[in-house]
Parts: C-alpha cells; sequence; structure tokens
C-alpha cells in the first residue's frame, strides 16, 4: 500500500488467499443449486468432505468453509458421524433476513445500521487478537478491492472478502457466520433501480480504498480503538451516502407527484 491508495501487485501468496475463496463460492454455489433444483431432498446425505475434496480438487479447509456457509444460511445440517444433510430450501426461506430486498434502499439501510452494530466492533477485536496470517489475509483483501476499483470494475465481491477477512481476524467464529448469513442481503450497488427498472449507474465510493486502509492500518499497529473509529467512519459513511440517496429519491417522487 501507499499514501495514494494505489494497490501494490499482488503476490503469490495473496492470490492464492483470493482464489481460494473463490472456490468457496464456488463450490457453495453448486451444493446450493442443486439443492434448490431438488437433486439433493430433504434428508438426502451429501457428498462427504473427502469426496468433495476430491472432485474440486481443493483442500479441506476450503470444502469446510463452503458447507460453513450453507449451514449458515440454513440449507444444509452436519449430523455427528452421519455427515452433512440436505434441508428443506422452502424452510430456509423464512430463516432471517430472507426477505431482504436489495433493490430497495430502505433495506439497504437497515443492513447498514446493523452492520455497523457488530463490524466495528469486529475490527477492534480484530487489531488485538490477529495472527500473523490473518494481517496477510486482511492486506490480501485490501489490495484485490483496490485493484478492481482501479478497473472501474464494481467492488461489491472484493468489498465482501475484505470484511469477511477482518471478521474472521476477531478470532470469534460468530462474526465470519454472521456475516454470511447476511451476505445475500449486502448490495450490489450497480443493480440498485432509479425507476422503472432502469438500473442505476454504478459509481463507486471514491474514498473506498482510502478508508479500507485506515483499518488495515490500525489492525496492523494493533490499535483497537483506531481501528473501531475507522470502521465506524467507513460503515457510517456509506450509510450517509445511502441515506442521502433515499432522501434524493422521496423528493423526486414527491415532485412527480404534483405534475
Amino acid at each position: 500500500m501507499n499514501d495514494t491508495g494505489q494497490a501494490k501487485p499482488l503476490l503469490e501468496p495473496e492470490r492464492a488467499v483470493t482464489a481460494a475463496r473463490t472456490r468457496v463460492s464456488l463450490i457453495a454455489d453448486g451444493l446450493r443449486r442443486d439443492i434448490h433444483e431438488g437433486r439433493f431432498r430433504p434428508g438426502d446425505r451429501l457428498p462427504s468432505e473427502a469426496e468433495l475434496t476430491r472432485q474440486h480438487s481443493v483442500s479441506r479447509t476450503v470444502v469446510r468453509e463452503a458447507v460453513a456457509l450453507l449451514r449458515s444460511e440454513g440449507l444444509v445440517e452436519a449430523r455427528k458421524g452421519s455427515g452433512v444433510f440436505a434441508l428443506n430450501p422452502a424452510d430456509a426461506q423464512r430463516r432471517p433476513f430472507s426477505d431482504l430486498d436489495v433493490e430497495r434502499l430502505s433495506s439497504v439501510i437497515e443492513l447498514f445500521e446493523l452492520r455497523s452494530a457488530f463490524e466495528i466492533r469486529a475490527a477492534a477485536l480484530a487489531a488485538a487478537r490477529r495472527s500473523a496470517a490473518q494481517i496477510e489475509a486482511i492486506v490480501a483483501a485490501h489490495e484485490a478491492v483496490a485493484a478492481v476499483f482501479d478497473n472501474n470494475q464494481s467492488t461489491r465481491q472484493a468489498d465482501f472478502e475484505f470484511h469477511y477477512a477482518i471478521a474472521e481476524a476477531s478470532q470469534n467464529k460468530r462474526f465470519p457466520e454472521f456475516l454470511s448469513l447476511i451476505r445475500p442481503g449486502i448490495v450490489p450497488r450497480v443493480e440498485l433501480e432509479v425507476g422503472g427498472g432502469v438500473p442505476r449507474t454504478y459509481v463507486p465510493n471514491p474514498d473506498l480504498i482510502r478508508e479500507h486502509e485506515k483499518i488495515v492500518e490500525a489492525i496492523f499497529d494493533a490499535d483497537p480503538d483506531r481501528a473501531e473509529q475507522a470502521m465506524k467512519l467507513h460503515l457510517e459513511g456509506s450509510l450517509q451516502r445511502y441515506r442521502d440517496m433515499l432522501r434524493h429519491n422521496s423528493e423526486r417522487e414527491r415532485q412527480g407527484s404534483r405534475l
């Protein structure tokens, strides 16, 4: 990293971290699709950890993370000594956060308010508890965000990975589990609609990289108070942008109703 927020070239270990996360998503997406399409019906046993490891040529850690993601979504359950079994996806739809509408600004705001309540604390815990490997993962995730930002691409996926790496570094497994639980509702900014089904033009937060950099620096320096403050400013800044957007849309609708 440098003071301009430009990303350094990714090193091999950093590429490995990003690739592992991608493989987790791919495996989880495939199993999720199989459950929703009925290949695995409620009560069916999923392939074993060893089988999935062989099928996808990945480590057991990657498979476990993919299964943990599905467990957080209520799509599978692990039975001790028996394996992992599919649950009814209709029941999963009734789980918390399943009704989040990511195209409604009001839902976006609700989610950011909730994220602020726990991610600010997660950043402080990460600064106090992170391991050397977790620092490397956070830095790699930050640089991945900077890379897509510099290419004018959506930062949605990379941004999630950044926040997830911080949650893992808190050493409290409930933080990354909770982040995975609300992941479907973490907003794809490019998909928010202006009105009438017209997609909103993707406009990234111009201060995103510098805000992330301040969080990374505080965690690296093992400064919980500074990490907490940096995360608070980052999330509250995003929250305020969406509140302003909602206010603007409401004013425009009122003006349109007078015509």
